[in-house]
């Protein structure tokens, strides 16, 4: 049974028939509307904490959808799994190859900032300046080409960018 049979609130049901109806009078192909089937269920899944099945729904989804731009919410979707998880790395390459696709993709730009700065931190606190001083350096690219894109959404990253004085831009918007 598809996830989107099993919800049980009224909520969920009806999004569930509203995006059953509107998905039937799309005027796309049967393939983009059984991605979208796959990528909502992931969606489900991930919000339920079933992270294994909201990955298999979205590498189905992401087989079958042709669209740059929905590919890339489908790998950032897949990067949000996988950096909660701990699987950084893994995740990083998500985010890229979701920028990749759509460079104005400001929360992936913003989440690979957030991993840099992590892995920043913690080569400070292992006493590597030197991997510090990279990651950091990165993070601060990121966060500026997130908060060029949506300069409200990142006011924490602007205050970090600007008391490390790794920002030469004082107000973005």
């Amino acid at each position: 049974m598809p996830r989107t049979q099993k919800n049980d609130n009224f909520i969920d049901k009806s999004f569930t028939v509203m995006a059953d109806m509107l998905l039937k009078m799309m005027p796309t192909s049967k393939r983009a509307k059984e991605a979208f089937v796959y990528y909502r269920d992931g969606m489900s899944a991930q919000a339920d904490g079933e992270y294994a099945e909201a990955l298999d729904n979205y590498e189905e989804a992401l087989r079958l959808e042709e669209n740059d731009y929905d590919r890339s919410y489908i790998l950032y979707n897949m990067g949000l799994i996988h950096a909660s998880n701990g699987a950084h790395e893994v995740a990083l390459g998500l985010y890229f190859q979701a920028v990749e696709l759509n460079s104005r993709l400001c929360q992936a730009l913003n989440n690979i900032a957030v991993i840099y700065h992590y892995q920043g931190e913690k080569a400070a606190d292992e006493g590597d300046m030197t991997a510090s001083e990279a990651a950091l350096g990165k993070a601060a690219e990121y966060w500026i080409q997130a908060i060029k894109i949506a300069p409200n959404n990142y006011i924490e990253a602007q205050n970090w960018l600007k008391t490390t004085g790794r920002s030469q831009i004082d107000i973005y918007f």
